[in-house]
């Protein structure tokens, strides 16, 4: 070797300066072009994969109190409840519900009984390993009367018996389609949490710095005194699923959603949740992008037929709905983040009809109206109804609602256009503890602009049931069919996914024929995430804390592997 060195040198000293500057020429040459073909062969047998790294700094508006699976019910405590728990099952962002602690799962062809057999390498972030123990505790916790969880309604009456350790088994006493989503409840490790009473779950340090088996752990929290500023959190290896590719989560709170968004214009964070449509359009910011997400909750004006007589015909209710400028609301309310509905199932939950719009039709309402009796009163400018033996009826009610901004503007778009066709409106504006309290529960109003949250499988029993039309009841139009009643029933105990989406198809129709609403919007969930971040697929999310159901698959950066050793999840 250090005779082929000293050949070299004196073959280079011989040269002259432009010999040698050409053979520096051939050689960078012969570099560049052993280098291109190194990566050409790179890529032709290698793939590219997500890698690990990155930091996702997302805002959130309110601050955490209850961050436990067995309290947590705002959103603020659901987000971090998501992430750091895990449970028998999950949602995976598309609207359908896939084993997470559990390995798999059985239901008896009678619909009374879910076994459920827990994954051999489910362990919590201590490294303590999740037995079928931990199932029954969480659950027994969640019926306890004495710690008051949110949840303990899900679970009355459900029994649960250990197999071995490994797998768990619930009984019910009647078949309940949708009772898979009940087992989405984060489970709490026993070990940690046996000694603490009852009257202590809200008040214990772990609570508030929980540890759970979901694919993030807490690694710290910042505080200002009393005040939770920020929640730092570190993927977990140990996940059941892969280990998550985004190494560290961090939510910082606000107190009010102009703050979030300023700290978001200035770089302090780059991911903002449940951003109003009027607050995204002042965003300047261009790194980030958009993403609307399905929430199934749905927006209609609900008739009082008990309060106000001329609901009690039908002509009348889809007069109302033909005239109803739905994309107006949709555009000038949501910015475009919603989507139109007549159905009261929305896009996104199992069993939702595909043709949801409806016909925007004023001009066909009036004549409707004209047709089946209503005269238009020149002086008054609205239509009015005279029956022999009767008062003259006046085509004329009022909406009550909350003031929630768009609400209210829904509200006003709604009265303008049944004004321009002659319907006499009245807005009532209430603060919603008091709507809730002296309005909704005592049913005193002729018509209830308001919103319904609706589940993944949406089981309507408790907004349209007859059984359901006073409070506590949750049936706003006082609705009643005994053949939409017997639909509803007989949809509660079929456990085949099938025949309960032919209950739901033909509830929409029965629904649809009475038109005892007008159903109007279902919201989108504005999340806004950065551009560079990828793997993110959500579509449909039941709460808003879902948006995370597949964090383990997101993304910042990418790395060549050979295609020989590249083994897909």
């Amino acid at each position: 070797m250090g005779l082929l060195l000293n050949r070299i040198r004196y073959a280079l000293r011989l040269m002259g300066g432009k010999e040698r500057g050409i053979l520096l020429i051939l050689s960078l040459l012969l570099f560049i072009g052993f280098v291109g073909t190194a990566n050409l062969i790179n890529q032709r047998f290698s793939v590219i994969v997500p890698d690990e790294g990155g930091t996702i700094k997302e805002g959130v508006l309110g601050q955490p109190h209850f961050p436990n699976p067995l309290l947590a019910i705002a959103d603020t405590d659901r987000d971090i409840v998501n992430l750091v728990y895990g449970g028998l099952m999950k949602p995976d962002g598309k609207g359908n519900l896939i084993p997470e602690l559990a390995e798999r799962y059985e239901i008896s062809s009678d619909g009374l009984s879910y076994t459920f057999f827990l994954q051999k390498n489910a362990k919590f972030h201590d490294g303590k390993k999740i037995t079928a123990d931990d199932i029954i505790f969480t659950i027994e916790s969640a019926k306890n009367p004495a710690i008051k969880s949110p949840y303990r309604a899900g679970w009355e009456g459900v029994g649960v018996e250990k197999i071995d350790e490994n797998t768990v088994r619930f009984w019910l006493k009647k078949p309940y389609a949708p009772f898979l989503e009940n087992t989405t409840i984060g489970i709490l490790p026993k070990h940690l949490w046996k000694d603490i009473t009852p009257e202590q779950i809200s008040l214990s340090g772990l609570t508030i710095k929980p540890i759970g088996s979901g694919p993030y752990k807490i690694s710290s929290i910042s505080r200002n005194g009393s005040v939770i500023k920020k929640y730092n959190l570190n993927s977990f290896s140990g996940y059941v699923s892969e280990k998550s590719y985004i190494n560290k989560i961090i939510f910082i709170f606000y107190p009010s959603e102009v703050e979030m968004i300023s700290a978001y214009e200035r770089g302090e964070i780059n991911a903002i949740s449940a951003v109003s449509p009027q607050n995204l359009q002042k965003i300047k910011r261009k790194d980030g992008i958009v993403k609307g997400l399905n929430l199934p909750r749905v927006f209609g004006l609900f008739f009082n037929p008990n309060e106000q007589n001329i609901f009690t015909e039908k002509i009348v209710r889809q007069a109302l709905e033909m005239s109803a400028d739905k994309k107006k609301i949709i555009k000038e309310v949501l910015g475009g983040y919603a989507k139109e509905i007549s159905s009261p199932i929305p896009e996104g939950s199992f069993g939702a009809l595909t043709n949801n719009d409806s016909i925007y039709d004023p001009v066909g309402a009036k004549a409707l109206l004209e047709k089946n009796g209503w005269k238009f009163n020149n002086g008054s400018k609205t239509y009015e109804k005279a029956a022999k033996g009767q008062p003259t009826k006046e085509l004329s009610f009022s909406i009550s609602t909350s003031n929630a901004p768009d609400l209210v503007r829904t509200a006003d778009i709604l009265k303008k256009g049944w004004e321009n066709i002659g319907v006499k409106v009245e807005i009532r504006v209430f603060e919603n503890e008091d709507l809730k309290q002296n309005v909704i529960r005592t049913r005193k109003y002729d018509s209830l602009l308001y919103g319904e949250i609706v589940g993944r499988d949406p089981d309507p029993f408790a907004y349209w049931h007859s059984s359901q039309r006073n409070d506590p009841g949750l049936n706003l139009a006082l609705y009643t069919s005994s053949k939409v009643d017997k639909i509803l029933e007989d949809a509660r105990s079929i456990v085949s996914r099938e025949d309960r989406a032919q209950k739901y198809a033909d509830f929409q129709k029965e629904i649809a024929a009475d038109s005892p609403s007008i159903f109007l919007y279902s919201p989108d969930f504005i999340y806004v995430i950065p551009k560079s971040l990828k793997g993110f697929e959500n579509i449909n999310i039941v709460t808003p804390a879902e948006r995370f159901s597949s964090v383990n698959k997101w993304y910042f950066d990418t790395r060549y592997v050979w295609k020989v050793l590249y083994k897909k999840s």
